[in-house]
């Protein structure tokens, strides 16, 4: 079993755009910057652009360049890196209990309807 070194944790901004990748899927940065201008019409396509590179850098994206436009998609699948970002989280917030979390999260973060989502699947699982 090889260790491989744990990936970067994406920053804000980072998380922004890895969300409209698993949205879009696999794509260019003229289309993230299209799906970033509908939440935020301020962003330049040169910020897009340079941010892509950066997180490819990182380990965080994969480019294929086989085409002019070249193509981005996470590294990681959607879950596989929420996962490990709760992870650290729960380790440093939380000391580690995943109860805590969960309360503080149920604590004015979570709608009637969310709760009742929630109610649902315990009481399934039970």
């Amino acid at each position: 079993m090889t260790n491989r070194p744990a990936p970067p944790k994406p920053t804000a901004s980072e998380l922004e755009m890895l969300r409209l990748l698993w949205q879009l899927g696999p794509a260019t940065a003229k289309q993230v910057h299209q799906g970033a201008v509908a939440s935020r019409p301020d962003m330049a396509y040169a910020t897009v652009l340079r941010l892509l590179q950066v997180m490819h850098t990182k380990g965080l994206l994969t480019r294929d360049e086989r085409e002019r436009a070249h193509i981005y998609a996470p590294a990681q699948p959607q879950d596989s890196l929420q996962t490990g970002l709760i992870k650290d989280l729960i380790h440093k917030a939380f000391s580690g209990s995943g109860k805590d979390l969960v309360l503080a999260a149920l604590r004015g973060h979570v709608t009637d309807k969310e709760r009742e989502e929630i109610q649902a699947i315990l009481d399934r699982d039970k």
